[in-house]
């Protein structure tokens, strides 16, 4: 029996010794990020589902649950990556084999009904509902779920020939066919490069930001299933080094999970809380807003020229009675809005001084005289009283 690694204890089965083996770090170094993966796509979702009573945008409403399964499925994939780092038994390589392209196709039907989503936003002005979003990616992904499915029933059912003896056949699948059977995940990554394409060009640059950090979410997982099918298929032999395969896969996983969460999930969460852009605000100082210069003409136009703001005291109005008017008016048809202490009001002194000034000189009361005290001071009042207007 070999002895156990450096940092593996004795009592530790060979299939884990990946995770605790010092002398080959790739294991540790991959569990820890995926740990922390773990750790942070679960405060994400908390944050998300947390987020909810202070979203205001409908919009951005309706696509939480696209994230929500999005962050669902990264989760799965952190944990998907430990399956890799332990030693090949039945277990792990079923898991492998099946939730490999099932979590990737879960992730990418959602940023693809996303990215569907603002396409048709630019287009028509407005997208589908959020539960005709969520059955669409719930589709795409079944599809996924039944291909992996009938795929991992035949080749584990299906009877070996006689003289062949398979030890394990949930293991004993070649590189190539891996690769095939995801064949319908590289189509949704296709899907999810060209679908936020059209959305760059829309007229608010909150939509064109989401349509961009799906566009370099789905250009930079393309590159990384670029890189890993490369070396998986033809690096790895190339190189004469067979166990390479699992930490290439290893390595591919976690590292595409982290691209979701940093270029995808995390940034539109810091977006939940903005306004719908279609929903014009008012102003400031807008809350009462006055009537428009050109209404205020129309008005002053329209009233009659006797018709004044403010009724004047009839009791110190001087002025000949005023026409009467051809048709009803409503006295508060010329009101204008403007506060009483912005127009001028007359005083009563001003009043009287200004209907003295219109009287006819000939009406005008003479002044009171003091009779004189002389003798013939008699005739002089007289003659005064007489003077009298009648």
């Amino acid at each position: 029996m070999a002895s156990a690694p450096k940092g593996c204890g004795p009592t530790i089965s060979s299939i884990y010794y990946n995770l605790c083996d010092l002398t080959t770090v790739w294991g540790v170094v991959v569990e820890a990020v995926a740990a922390a993966g773990v750790v942070t796509s679960f405060l994400l979702f908390i944050i998300l589902m947390a987020s909810l009573p202070f979203v205001t945008d409908k919009k951005r409403k309706g696509m939480v649950a696209l994230q929500a399964g999005i962050l669902i499925f990264t989760l799965g994939l952190f944990g998907l990556s430990f399956a890799f780092i332990v030693g090949r038994y039945s277990t792990s390589c079923a898991a492998r084999r099946f939730l490999f392209g099932v979590l990737f196709a879960g992730c990418l039907a959602c940023l693809a009904m996303h990215g569907l989503w603002l396409a048709l936003l630019q287009r028509r002005g407005r997208g589908p509902r959020s539960w005709m979003l969520c059955l669409g990616a719930m589709g795409l992904w079944l599809v996924e779920v039944i291909i992996n499915t009938e795929w991992l029933i035949i080749t584990m059912v299906g009877s070996p020939p006689r003289d062949v003896i398979i030890p394990d056949l949930s293991c004993n699948i070649a590189n190539l066919d891996f690769v095939m059977s995801l064949i319908y995940v590289m189509v949704l990554l296709l899907a999810v490069v060209l679908m936020p394409v059209p959305s760059l060009t829309h007229k608010h640059k909150q939509w064109r930001r989401d349509g961009a950090f799906i566009l370099v979410t789905g250009l930079l997982t393309l590159a990384i299933w670029v890189a890993w099918v490369v070396m998986y298929i033809y690096g790895n032999r190339a190189a004469g080094n067979d166990t390479w395969d699992d930490p290439t896969l290893a390595v591919a996983v976690v590292s595409n999970a982290w691209v979701f969460l940093c270029l995808y999930t995390i940034p539109e969460i810091c977006l939940l809380t903005q306004k719908d852009p279609d929903q014009e605000e008012p102003h400031d100082g807008d809350v009462y807003p006055a009537r428009s210069m050109v209404y205020d003409n129309i008005l002053k136009e329209l009233e009659p020229p006797h018709q004044n703001v403010y009724m004047e005291n009839k009791a110190f109005s001087m002025d000949e009675p005023p026409a009467v008017p051809t048709k009803p008016v409503s006295p508060y048809g010329a009101y204008n809005g403007q506060l009483r202490s912005c127009v001028y009001q007359p005083t009563e002194i001003a009043l009287i001084a200004k209907g003295l000034t219109k009287m006819d000189p000939g009406t005008l009361f003479p002044r009171a005289r003091t009779p004189s005290l002389n003798p013939g001071s008699s005739s002089s009042l007289s003659r005064s009283i007489d003077s009298l207007p009648s």
